[in-house]
This record gives structure tokens, sequence and C-alpha cells, in this order.
């Protein structure tokens, strides 16, 4: 066994029997250079590496494989679900593991355990590379559930208060929660094919059962996507049930301005007629009742022109 750490490099290794496992976090053109002079990789993919714009994918080769994968983080500080990418290289005596940031702790955790404890090194990497790979991806999935939890608490919380707060932070809080969701799903999504298809195809250098080990994984894959597409369901329930709540809040609005004005009317209405510059009866400088009986004739047909209009329209 041999634990090493490149001088002047981000690059870390670790080596049980005929197996080496090579971790990189946040590759540079040193890191990728590297690669290059130690490994026969495809120079497109080592441009991958570095590029933060990547699907998930597959390329096959005849000695190796080059597996992107995203995985979710989530971000305390915005309160989202972001993607980060998880690149590997799996050969027959090798795995390189290449992500650009280090938000991943699962990755990070699991190599630290390997580096330090001999009996882990034995157990992950003292039987195949494939093997390697099922609990690298298997630790890295688990770490979604935690993340999934966040999100069905915050739909729980959203659950007890949406008859009781108030309107707006409800909406902003449904609409946090959405966002999350659609991010979480971005990440799943495209996740599900990469890994049935190391479920279905046959690997040689894998030296594993593909179909238990990665079933396995597809199985809590699947899983998770599954409680994804509920809760979606769920948020998009209370987003209708808030815009309705919302909807009768404005009509209840509406109601009441309505009674005020029906109260108002009659004295604005007197107000109006009494304040033109017209000798009215009544008034402070009297008159007949002529001009007031022209007035109402006035109002009378200007009302009923409304109302023929309106039914004209079918809005009576």
């Amino acid at each position: 066994m041999a634990v090493t750490e490149e001088k002047k490099l981000n690059i870390q290794s670790i080596t049980e029997g005929k197996l080496t496992w090579v971790y990189i976090e946040k590759p540079s053109a040193a890191e990728v250079e590297f690669l290059k002079q130690h490994f026969k990789f495809h120079p497109l993919n080592l441009d991958d590496i570095v590029s933060r714009i990547q699907r998930p994918k597959i390329d096959e080769y005849d000695d190796h494989l080059f597996i992107v994968l995203h995985f979710p983080v989530f971000d305390k500080e915005n309160r989202i679900t972001r993607s980060s990418e998880v690149d590997v290289f799996i050969g027959e005596n090798y795995i390189v593991t290449v992500h650009c940031s280090a938000d991943l702790k699962p990755l990070a955790k699991f190599f630290t355990e390997c580096q330090l404890s001999e009996e882990k090194r034995r157990t992950y990497l003292g039987r195949s590379s494939g093997f390697l790979l099922y609990h690298i991806l298997d630790k890295l999935v688990n770490y979604c559930f935690p993340i999934l939890g966040k999100i069905t608490e915050s739909i729980d919380a959203i659950e007890d208060v949406i008859f009781t707060k108030a309107v707006p932070e409800t909406v902003r809080e449904i609409s946090l929660i959405r966002q999350d969701l659609i991010s979480f799903r971005r990440v799943i999504h495209p996740q599900i094919a990469v890994i049935e298809m190391l479920e279905r195809e046959e690997y040689p250098f894998f030296k594993e059962d593909q179909e238990a080990y990665f079933g396995d994984i597809a199985d809590h894959t699947r899983k998770i996507w599954d409680e994804l597409e509920d809760s979606k369901e769920v948020v998009e329930g209370f987003a209708d049930t808030s815009n309705w709540l919302t909807s009768h809040r404005i009509q209840e609005t509406m109601r009441i301005l309505t009674i005020v004005m029906g109260i108002m009317t009659p004295a604005t209405l007197v107000a109006s007629i009494y304040g033109m510059n017209v000798a009215l009866p009544g008034g402070v400088s009297g008159g007949s009742f002529l001009p007031f009986g022209v007035l109402l004739l006035v109002m009378a047909f200007i009302g009923a022109g409304i109302i023929v209009y309106l039914r004209h329209r079918k809005w009576l």
C-alpha cells in the first residue's frame, strides 16, 4: 500500500495492491498536464474536466470509461440546491476522480477515510475498480437524501402556515421551494440514464456484478426522482391554494369597497348636483324646477345609455 501526494499539484493518490485512486480537487492546467503525461486519456475529455458546463454522460473506450456526473449541493446562504460536477476516469487498475469545487463533502470524506484507515483501503480498494466506483457513487447518491429531507421539511412547514400567515410571506416561501425543486430535478433527471447504463452495459474491467451493484444505485436514484415528483405535485397544489386564497381575499376587499362606495354614492350625487353653478330649488340663491328636471333627465339618459352598452357587450 502507498499513499502519495504530488508536490506543487492539487493531486492525491492511494494505492492498494494493483488499484490506484487518484483524487483531484479544483483542477488547473497543471493537473490536466499531469493526467496527459501519465494516462492515455482523450484530449477532449481532459478539456471537459475544467469545463463547468457538462451534462452527465459516459464516453466508452477500449480500456477505460470517462463518466461525467452531477450531484446536488445545498447552498445554505441562498437556500437553493445547486449542481456540483464529478468527472471519473476508470480503468482496470485505476480510478481518477476530479471535481471543480470543495463542496462535495462525501467524496472528500471517503477519500480521507481510505487514506487514514488501512482496513478501509483493503475493503474498498482491495477488490476492483468497479467495486470502488460503486462505493463512491453510493456515498454521493446517499448524500442526496438529507438534501431531499430539507425540501420535505420546508413543504411540511408551508402546509402548517399557508392558511394562517400573510399571503406575501407564504408566496415567497412557496417560490423558494419551487426554485429548489427545479434545481434538484435538473441535477437528478439526466443522471438516471447514466446510472442505468452502468447497470445495463457490460464493462469487463469492472470485474463485478454490475446489475447487482449499480442496479442498487439506480434504484436509489429513481426513488429520489419519484420523491421529487411527489414533492412537485404537493407544491403545485400549495401554489394553487395560495392563488385561490389571494383571489378570495381580493374579492372580500372589493366587496367591502363596493359597500362603502354604495353608501357614499347618494351623498356624492347630491353634493355633485348642488355643487354646480346653476340655480336649483333649495339652493343658496333658489331657482325653478326646470333646470333641476333637465339635469335629472340628462343623468338618467346617460345612465340608461351605459346600461344599454353593458348589455350589448353582455357584461350584464
